[in-house]
């Protein structure tokens, strides 16, 4: 039996920037950690450090739709051959603000510019996957988008150890850097990649709300924040958890268990044949994620059950992939193709500000109540994830007009 994978990666053009998008969206898993291990080495705080990450991950998350938005209109290749370099320099210049020791307040104004130049690739590549399968009349979109969530998952396994390996291991400055460079480099990899790039659509720009508009779309941009808050929720309060239990080195397995576990879900999803439709799918996903979190809460209570959580939560992160994968199939169907990316890195967006969000109150929380008790938001908010998406199911129902 051929395995999908590699017949996909066979399409023309593929492999190329596939590989350019990996490289490239390595950093997203690195320069915010990379941020707090370089400001707060220099200036000794980690209040100021989580700041000006936080400033970073604002700016990302007003931009990245704004330059969604202007490679729909102008191609990718025109956004991508200013926009890597120019990331570059930012991260250059965020670095120099903290090591020639200069005002605190400078390092915001270059954590601003970071961000709004970071291109989100993430949603770059899926539009690529699109525009080639459509173009060649393919229907293995699922197995492309489950390829990517699986390359996400590794990013996220293997981004956060080299920046610590980096920042702690070399210089402090290493992480950033090395984040900036990725960008850089899969930055203009990508743009070299004219084979493949989606035509630019210059037709319709939609206004201010661009595809927000669009009520299906602003249904998934919720639920997808809320998914968001999951992520982030989980992940403070796994910490939390190792800790309480004396193994912070622990943590780390943890986190890469519940990644497994969604690479695991998304490689089989994407390798089979699916005749349900996309919104049931979603809805199904999304159930059970919650399903999946409701052992948690009990089991963060209690510290010396490490090996049960580590089973748990690779059990509860097999429905990341499947709720994830369909939720982009979802934007394909509901977005207008001019203004694909815009779509694509909108969601993206989301799940960003929502795991922002559910790391800072589940810390405030885990202070608070432990845990165990800072479990229940993530699972609240799955809860919450999924009475959206059913009361909504008619939106998700009935694509746009193409």
């Amino acid at each position: 039996m051929s395995n999908p994978y590699l017949a996909l990666l066979k399409v023309p053009g593929a492999r190329v920037f596939v590989a350019a998008g990996f490289v490239g969206r390595m950093s997203m898993s690195m320069v915010g950690i990379g941020i707090v291990l370089l400001v707060s080495a220099v200036t000794g705080s980690y209040g100021i450090a989580g700041s000006v990450s936080a400033v970073f991950a604002l700016a990302f998350a007003v931009a990245s739709p704004l330059v969604g938005r202007l490679a729909d209109r102008h191609g990718q290749r025109r956004v991508l051959l200013p926009l890597g370099p120019a990331n570059g320099v930012a991260m250059t210049l965020l670095v120099a603000c903290a090591l020639l020791d200069l005002p605190t307040w400078t390092l915001f104004p270059a954590a601003v510019l970071g961000g709004v130049t970071s291109p989100g690739l993430g949603a770059m590549v899926r539009a690529r996957w699109i525009n080639v399968l459509h173009r060649n009349g393919d229907g293995r979109l699922h197995t492309a988008f489950s390829l990517e969530s699986v390359l996400d998952e590794v990013i996220f396994i293997t981004g956060p150890m080299l920046v610590t390996l980096l920042a702690t291991g070399v210089h402090p400055a290493g992480g950033v850097l090395a984040a900036g460079a990725l960008t850089m480099g899969g930055s203009l990899a990508m743009a070299a990649q004219r084979g493949t790039e989606p035509p630019p659509r210059t037709a319709g720009g939609g206004g201010l709300a661009g595809v927000l508009a669009l009520p299906g779309v602003l249904l998934l941009v919720l639920v997808f924040l809320l998914v968001g808050t999951v992520f982030g929720g989980v992940e403070v309060s796994v910490i939390a958890f190792a800790e309480a239990g004396g193994h912070r080195g622990l943590a780390g397995v943890l986190l890469a268990s519940y990644a497994l576990g969604s690479c695991a879900a998304g490689l089989w999803y994407g390798a089979r044949p699916w005749r349900s439709p996309l919104h049931r799918r979603f809805l199904a996903g999304l159930a059970l994620l919650v399903a999946g979190l409701v052992p948690l809460p009990p089991l963060g209570a209690h510290p010396a059950l490490w090996p049960v959580m580590l089973v748990v939560i690779f059990v509860s992160g097999l429905a990341i992939s499947p709720t994830l994968i369909p939720g982009y199939g979802l934007v394909e169907r509901l977005v207008p193709a001019r203004r694909l990316t815009e779509g694509l890195a909108l969601v993206g967006t989301a799940i960003g500000v929502g795991v922002a969000v559910g790391a800072s109150v589940t810390g405030r929380l885990v202070d608070a109540r432990g845990p165990g008790a800072a479990l229940l938001l993530p699972v609240g908010a799955g809860v919450v994830a999924v009475a959206a998406g059913l009361a909504g199911r008619s939106r998700l129902r009935e694509p746009q007009e193409k």
